[in-house]
């Protein structure tokens, strides 16, 4: 079965003709799919043995409309959830702060309380369905919040899958939604890598992320040596914070962007596995198997969305969603095609899941393990890339590290100097964005697309007084006193975060004691 409950991937073409799961030699230079350093794909019969998790991206307004979107994809065949956060949960706001005024629910779904959780997960068959929750600062929060909300539905942490972003490292670099500064902030992601060990033992306590250094500007070489060097950054805190590599290592996630190169896109998987896999070995002599696999989840490139003749981007995502199954992804989420207007609408949201639908079961391209294994032109893109990533480690490694190379503005230059490439490959016509630069249409197509109402974020404010009006103040004014104290020490922050948050306290008020404790990070005037 190529999925729970979904059919199996036939072994032949339509018409007839028996399908291997893999071809080529094996063995030698090009290792077969799952032998090391899996180039070619983490297991011999790939998407036979299970389809990749088709996981849309949503969340806006308040958690009620948000989970009725969540019930309105699961219905049309969605696969896996993925949770979009506001802009002030990103931050570690609550929805009253000032800070938040007029941010409430715009690009994601605000999550203030255990009360919102609960509104969000409400009817969700958590036991069956992985969830991916794309936050970075506030992580190990966001996470204790879908563990409490998930164990009162009935669903206990043992049963519990699913993927928080919780990456740092790439916010500094590329996105911005940090709080703390580095040191702290790496503390939290290894105490979240132990909690989970111990009480959550099937969730990815961190998807690594390439996306958004790609989404920057980076090449594709970059996007794999900062997204790599990072993942050997996390694996150093890990093991310094008295951690073994088995206890975390296979549970470690990626995420890359789909650019429009096809081959190139196609290649930068293969490459990812290969590098990360010997740099895994290298480093710290880690066996084969769980600990040296590299797991990907995809996303088709926002930043290739066009504005302009927005109907083509249903063409460009459907190149890059297939781009992503033939190189091995293990998670997609593709995007909608109104993306560079607004949040998707219903119709655009279930096109992009459509989409994934159509390349699993119509294409054949899933029926058959790296499928474009052996093309001379794959095979040196492939090598290319994996050379050009490891140099560009090796200099990350010079310049002491991924915390060092960020905090030296290393990664944003190299980032910065890419983006500026391509705008002017862009702007003077060299690079082809269809009906951007060429093709354009005298009259624009329109589209619907989809506006929150404003009535969302009074809603969420009144829901969060009464939240503090009914909860235990001094219980909570206590449990958020042991969250400061944990803090200036070095246990472990996650079970007295959970105590705090099961007894009403906010994430505001918990980033609020950790930001007394930690200070809050402020770049360097020159990057």
């Amino acid at each position: 079965m190529s999925e729970a409950g979904g059919p199996p991937l036939p072994e032949e073409t339509d018409s007839g003709l028996p399908l291997r799961a893999w071809y080529g030699p094996g063995g030698g230079e090009v290792a077969a799919p799952g032998d090391p350093p899996y180039t070619r794909g983490l297991r011999p019969g790939g998407y036979r043995e299970r389809l990749w998790t088709m996981r849309q991206y949503a969340g806006f307004g308040s958690a009620e409309v948000t989970n009725e979107r969540f019930h309105y994809l699961l219905e049309r065949g969605q696969t896996g959830l993925s949770v979009a956060f506001d802009l002030p949960t990103q931050m570690g706001y609550d929805s009253d702060a000032p800070e938040a005024l007029g941010e409430v629910g715009r690009v994601g779904v605000a999550i203030d309380s255990l009360a919102d959780m609960r509104a969000l997960c409400r009817g969700l068959p958590l036991e069956r369905v992985t969830t991916s929750m794309t936050i970075n600062a506030p992580a190990s929060l966001l996470l204790l919040l879908y563990q409490l909300a998930a164990e009162e539905q009935g669903t206990g942490p043992g049963l519990l899958g699913g993927t928080i972003q919780n990456d740092i490292l790439k916010e500094y670099a590329a996105r911005g939604t940090y709080i703390f500064p580095p040191r702290p902030s790496m503390r939290l992601i290894t105490d979240t890598f132990a909690y989970c060990h111990r009480v959550l033992p099937r969730w990815n306590p961190i998807s690594i992320s390439g996306y958004h250094i790609r989404e920057a500007g980076a090449t594709a070489p970059q996007e794999l040596a900062f997204a790599l060097s990072d993942g050997l950054a996390y694996v150093e805190a890990a093991l310094r914070a008295g951690l073994q590599l088995e206890e975390f290592a296979p549970r470690l996630s990626f995420f890359f962007n789909v650019g429009n190169d096809f081959m190139e896109e196609v290649a930068k998987f293969r490459a990812a596995r290969r590098l990360w896999s010997d740099l895994m070995a290298e480093r710290f002599a880690a066996p084969p198997g769980r600990c040296r696999q590299l797991r990907f989840h995809a996303q088709t490139g926002g930043a290739t969305l066009t504005a302009q003749q927005p109907l083509n981007n249903v063409v460009r995502v459907a190149l890059q969603g297939l781009a992503a199954v033939l190189g091995g992804a293990q998670s997609l989420h593709t995007n909608s095609y109104d993306e560079a207007l607004a949040l998707p609408s219903e119709q655009a949201a279930t096109l992009a899941l459509r989409t994934q639908q159509l390349i699993a079961y119509e294409s054949g391209v899933a029926r058959v393990t790296d499928p474009l294994g052996g093309s001379h032109l794959l095979e040196e893109l492939t090598e290319r890339l994996a050379e050009e990533a490891r140099e560009l480690v090796s200099e990350v490694d010079r310049r002491g590290g991924a915390v060092a190379a960020i905090e030296q503005g290393f990664y944003q230059q190299q980032i910065q100097e890419s983006a500026y490439r391509h705008q002017q490959l862009v702007e003077s016509g060299e690079r082809v964005i269809v009906g951007l630069n060429r093709f354009q249409d005298r009259v624009p197509v329109e589209v619907p697309i989809m506006e929150i109402d404003p009535r969302l974020e009074v809603s969420q404010r009144e829901r969060l007084a009464r939240h503090r009006r009914e909860r235990d103040r001094k219980g909570v004014g206590a449990a958020l006193e042991r969250v400061e104290e944990t803090a200036g020490g070095e246990d472990n922050l996650l079970p007295v975060m959970r105590e705090a948050l099961a007894r009403g306290a906010t994430v505001g008020e918990i980033c609020g004691r950790l930001r007394q404790v930690f200070g809050a990070y402020q770049p360097p005037a020159e990057l």
